[in-house]
């Protein structure tokens, strides 16, 4: 096994098994603001429970370990077709140890071969920059959280949604408003103002890549941002809709061009099991640093 199999193995074992040290504050930050006794409550309890009993058996912390997303920025030259190969490998080995559960499926015939290996499983996004090392980034999505991520094309009469940062809340806060109860709550969410169909969506998952207590730099998403969780936060719906004052965790939104003729507003959910860690890899393909 290579190096950098190795190291692959063991950020997708970290990721199924241990939540993002971010994520576990905004966690218990949010049972701390839920009135004892609710429903609201044990729900985040045992949400709680369950992270620290998948860290202590480095066990995946859901049933469904998900879509395996790797996010690579790595410096000019590097062999993607090698890099695809190890990975798609270390997913298999992942899968044996159970790691990642099996669950990637064949769309035509429903087989599962039982090695999360096959079209489009795993997903592997490159980008070259020019620093000497490589930062792979990993996310587990669950299809719970992704059944109920949407795209709006704006305008949208029935909602008041015109094309503008305006309009946008009120996409976003609609998809909030329908994913409640179904995506495994609290939830956070990635969006995107702009580009088309499909890098809208692929750019609201990079904005899962972000750390939650981040600010963005452009005031007036910063301003959505924020004002976006106030407002979903004061619906009612809460863990699981439940009730209670944590419905999301937080929301990240990027901005894309765009077609005069198009104006899509993208939002991907990502369930409480907010699986997502990265790793600096040295020269060698060994792990220098974790980013989360």
């Amino acid at each position: 096994m290579s190096c950098l199999q190795d190291s692959l193995v063991e950020l997708i074992r970290r990721a199924s098994a241990e939540i993002p040290d971010d994520v576990q504050r905004a966690i218990l930050g949010s049972l701390h603001q839920e009135k004892q006794g609710t429903i609201a409550e044990s729900a985040l309890k045992l949400i709680e429970r369950n992270i620290e009993l998948a860290k202590a058996k480095s066990q995946p912390i859901c049933q469904d370990t998900g879509s395996i997303l790797f996010f690579v920025d790595a410096p000019v030259g590097l062999d993607q077709i090698a890099w695809e190969e190890t990975a798609r490998e270390a997913v298999r080995q992942a899968t044996q140890r159970g790691y990642l559960r099996q669950n990637s499926v064949d769309s035509l015939t429903g087989v599962n071969d039982g090695t999360n290996v096959g079209p489009g499983s795993p997903t592997i996004h490159f980008h070259q920059h020019r620093a000497p090392h490589t930062e792979v980034r990993l996310v587990l999505k669950g299809g719970g959280c992704e059944n109920v991520g949407a795209q709006y094309a704006l305008p949208i009469e029935a909602l008041k949604a015109n094309r503008d940062l305006a309009g946008c809340r009120r996409a976003v806060l609609d998809a909030v408003l329908q994913a409640q109860g179904k995506g495994c709550g609290p939830g956070i969410l990635g969006v995107c103002i702009g580009g088309d169909r499909a890098t809208g969506y692929e750019h609201s998952k990079r904005q899962l890549l972000r750390l939650l207590d981040d600010r963005n730099p452009v005031p007036a998403l910063d301003e959505l941002e924020q004002d976006v969780l106030k407002t979903a936060n004061e619906l009612g719906i809460g863990p699981m809709g439940f009730g209670g004052k944590t419905t999301l965790l937080g929301v990240k939104v990027g901005v894309l061009n765009r077609l005069p003729a198009s104006f899509f507003v993208s939002v991907s959910y990502m369930c409480w099991a907010y699986r997502r860690q990265g790793v600096t890899l040295g020269a060698d393909d060994s792990i220098r640093n974790w980013l989360y």
